[in-house]
Parts: structure tokens; C-alpha cells; sequence
């Protein structure tokens, strides 16, 4: 049985969801004001593998992960840009979506965008105000009486008291306690008219925890199975979600939460400030996007991991020794249906999978597997390697294509040197020279080739090549 560790009671549960077979998971997704960086790679790596382990269990899945278009920071970059708000949020989703699929991050069911459902933000807001729970400030913002709301600071384990003295809360003198956060802003006479709507509290836009209540009701209900995200939205964004949604409805807003850890660069704090700040698409143009995914699912999700360049050589190193224990007539990415769970490495995989999703475990059992098929050749087992690999997302490229790129990142692989034709050309020339019996010339050939990045592999059926 699946076990997940929840956040919120700081242990491992059985799985259960509310509707047998059907799981209902729901993630904070990003605000899109700049280009997706690591730290939301691991993020949207972590919470596909999730779904996609639920899914070879056998589970139905309703997955939503969410767009923020409306925020300050967005408002601040079409304002220095001179632009609307939509078009800088296209703009960025469009690159989100780049840089996702190149990451194999298979899309949502749904993915909301906050500026569709303000009438449902706007709903729950009302309800909320009704019970007592939301207040009209001076200022014309609408906020949420945290002190009203007895459950707050479950999620963090802290008390009202701690969270004042020591977390992030903004100090308003038109709050009634600090600790107070906005659930409807009012329009500022500075702000471009694109990001204001009427209300009954008057023209404003929704602040941003309202925006994942709303969204996550509207498409799953008002219970939903696991609720997901970085550790750093456990609080306030993730605390006050609870709040809002159990404030407003009743009951319990969500059975089980999930909270990624951290990415550190070179043992420090991902910072611009630091200078060590990389986006997704920097990284993929000095690594392929398969060995980035190699290097986040071989840590557990829970786990800090620590990027460095050589780390994710180490990962592509790691990917390639997979890659080579296929032959040269693999047949290419296998479907999770085809893998015999009766097996001793499927079984292995299957029994970390379902330990709190532990991947490294799990690929511990694939590197178990190939050292098997490197021993064997069995044409099963290289079914049953690319099969489990799948369900992580791994292993879904052509072998030639793997071997010929070497798995280098879009940059690298430009700056490869020679290319496909040139290579064959040299290939000829050392197939010539062995018919010859020059075989000082072949050696020397295949030496060239070696210095720039091109094993030769010579068999019965002739000679192929891969690039190191």
C-alpha cells in the first residue's frame, strides 16, 4: 500500500483517498513574471513523478496545477516594460510550457489561470465575511482575521504567538493583528486599469493565497486528496489556503500534504544576489533535459539537493550507463502496463515507489536491472528496464539519438564539433584503411575521433558510434 508522508501530521500515512481509485491532487504552479528557475524544476519534476506513480497504481487522477497571472511582481514587469498585463503573462507561460515539456513534465488535467475564477475568489470571500472570518480595513483591502480562525498554524506547528514574533507577516496599521493577510486588494490609483475588477468591496484584484481556494473548489471539490508544493509556501501561502477554504466551506481542505525540499547551488542559498541564480533554460543548454531529470529523481523529494556542474555530470554519466545496457534494436520508451510486477527488480521499484515515493531507492532497483541486461541481453528485460525508467520519466529517447548527442545540453551539442555526416566520413576513411591493412591509420583514426568526444563500436555488423 501507498504511504505518504503528510506535512501536516509529520508522518507517514496510508494512502486512502476520499472516492475509491480516484485521486484528486492539486499544486501551487507559478507566477508567471520571469522564466522558470531550478528550484521549480525540481518542484514540477517532483509533482510529476507523484502523478504518475498514482497512475501506474492504478488510480484515476484529477490533476491540477495552477497559473498565478495576477500579482505585484507581474504588475511591477508590465509597468517597467510598458506593456499589458497579458502580454507579459503569455509571454512566460509560453516559455513555462518550453521548458516543461523539454523536461518530459507530462501537462495537467487542468491549469487555471488566477484571472478566471475572481467571481469564484470573490464567492468564498463573501462566505467568509458572512462567518465571521473577513473584515473590511480602512484602507478598503479585505482581510482574513487569523485569531478567528482556531486551527491556524496546524500546517507550520507554530502558535500564533511564535508566527508573529518570527515569521514573514507584513505589519499594516490597518490590519487588526499582523498576522492578518489580505484576501482582496483595493485598486490603487497607480495601477493599470487591466488589473482591476468590480466587486462589491469596490475595484481591487484578489490577493494571492484566495486564488488557489477558489481554483482548487471549482475543479476538484471542497475536500481534495493531496495538496502540493515547495516547503516554502507551508507559510504563510499553504496555512492560509486552510484557513480560507475550511473558513468559508467546513470540513477538511485537504487529506494529505506534499512539500518539496529545497535546491541549494554549490551548498549555498539559490540567490541573484549570490550570482548563482540559473534558470531552466540556462541549465538545459549545457545539459540535456533527461539527465536534469535523472539528477532531481535520484533524491528524495523531501531531501535538500545541492546543484553544482559536476553533480549533474555525475547525473549524465549516471543516464548513460542506462542508455548503453539497451541494445541497438530497443524499441524505444515502454508503456508502465508492460511491466511484470512479479519480477524482483519491479517488485524492489514498486515497494520504494510506495514508501513516500522514494526514488532513489527505486533507482537503485533500475541501475540493479541493467547490470542484469548488461549480463543477459535478454530482450524482456531491456523491455522491462525502459518500462519501470518510464514511470520516472526516464529512458524516452531513441538510443541513436543517445548516442550519437552523448546527452549534451542544446549549447554543447551546437559546439559538438563534427557532425553526423563528417563522422560517418571518418568511419569510411577507417574502414578503408582496415581493408588495407593500414591498421595505424585505423587506430589513429578512431584516436582522433576519441579526442573529439566520438566512440567507435566495432562489431560483425560493422561500425557504430556514440558520442562519450
Amino acid at each position: 500500500m501507498l504511504r505518504i508522508h503528510n506535512t501536516l501530521t509529520r508522518r507517514k500515512e496510508d494512502f486512502v483517498p476520499a472516492e475509491p481509485g480516484q485521486v484528486r491532487m492539486y499544486v501551487c504552479g507559478m507566477t508567471v513574471y520571469d522564466y522558470c528557475h531550478v528550484g521549480h524544476a525540481r518542484m514540477l519534476v517532483a509533482f510529476d513523478v507523484v502523478q504518475r506513480w498514482l497512475r501506474a497504481s492504478g488510480y484515476r487522477v484529477t490533476y491540477v496545477r495552477n497559473i498565478t497571472d495576477i500579482d505585484d511582481k507581474i504588475i511591477r514587469r508590465a509597468v517597467e516594460n510598458n506593456e499589458p498585463i497579458s502580454a507579459v503573462t503569455e509571454r512566460f507561460i509560453a516559455a513555462m510550457h518550453e521548458d516543461t515539456d523539454a523536461l518530459g513534465v507530462q501537462r495537467p488535467e487542468h491549469e487555471p489561470r488566477a484571472t478566471q475564477y475572481v467571481p469564484q475568489m470573490l464567492g468564498i470571500i463573501d462566505l467568509l465575511e458572512r462567518n465571521g472570518y473577513a473584515y473590511r480595513a480602512a484602507d478598503g483591502d479585505v482581510n482574513f482575521s487569523v485569531r478567528r480562525f482556531a486551527g491556524y498554524g496546524r500546517l507550520s506547528g507554530k502558535s500564533l504567538d511564535d508566527l508573529r514574533a518570527g515569521e514573514r507577516v507584513s505589519v499594516d496599521d490597518a490590519k487588526h493583528d499582523p498576522l492578518d493577510f489580505v484576501l482582496w486588494k483595493s485598486a490603487r490609483p497607480e495601477e493599470p486599469e487591466d488589473v482591476k475588477w468590480a466587486s462589491a468591496y469596490g475595484s481591487g484584484r484578489p490577493g494571492w493565497h484566495i486564488e488557489c481556494s477558489a481554483m482548487s473548489t471549482a475543479l476538484l471539490g471542497k475536500t481534495i486528496d493531496i495538496h502540493g508544493g515547495g516547503a516554502d509556501l507551508q507559510f504563510p501561502h499553504h496555512e492560509n489556503e486552510i484557513a480560507q477554504s475550511e473558513g468559508a466551506h467546513g470540513g477538511q481542505f485537504v487529506r494529505y500534504w506534499i512539500h518539496n525540499g529545497f535546491v541549494r547551488v554549490d551548498d549555498e542559498k539559490m540567490s541573484k544576489s549570490l550570482g548563482n541564480f540559473f534558470t531552466i533554460r540556462d541549465v538545459l543548454q549545457r545539459f540535456d533535459p533527461e539527465v536534469v531529470r535523472l539528477f532531481i529523481v535520484r533524491a528524495h523529494y523531501r531531501s535538500p539537493i545541492n546543484y553544482s556542474n559536476a553533480h549533474l555530470e555525475d547525473a549524465r554519466a549516471s543516464l548513460l550507463r542506462l542508455y548503453n545496457a539497451l541494445s541497438d534494436e530497443s524499441a524505444g520508451p515502454a508503456e508502465a502496463a508492460l511491466i511484470d510486477w512479479s519480477l524482483p527488480w519491479a517488485a524492489r521499484f514498486r515497494e520504494a515507489m510506495d514508501d513516500d515515493f522514494n526514488t532513489p531507492e527505486a533507482m537503485a532497483a533500475l541501475f540493479d536491472l541493467a547490470a542484469e541486461l548488461n549480463r543477459t541481453r535478454s530482450p524482456a528485460l531491456e523491455v522491462q528496464l525502459r518500462a519501470l525508467a518510464g514511470v520516472l520519466g526516464l529512458l524516452q529517447r531513441p538510443l541513436a539519438e543517445v548516442r550519437r548527442g552523448g546527452l549534451q545540453g542544446r549549447a554543447a551539442a551546437a559546439q559538438a564539433g563534427l557532425d553526423d555526416a563528417a563522422i560517418q566520413a571518418r568511419i569510411d576513411e577507417r574502414t578503408r584503411a582496415k581493408k588495407a591493412r593500414d591498421f595505424a591509420t585505423a587506430d589513429r583514426i578512431r584516436a582522433e575521433l576519441l579526442q573529439q568526444g566520438v566512440v567507435l563500436e566495432d562489431s560483425a555488423a560493422g561500425t557504430s558510434w556514440r558520442r562519450a
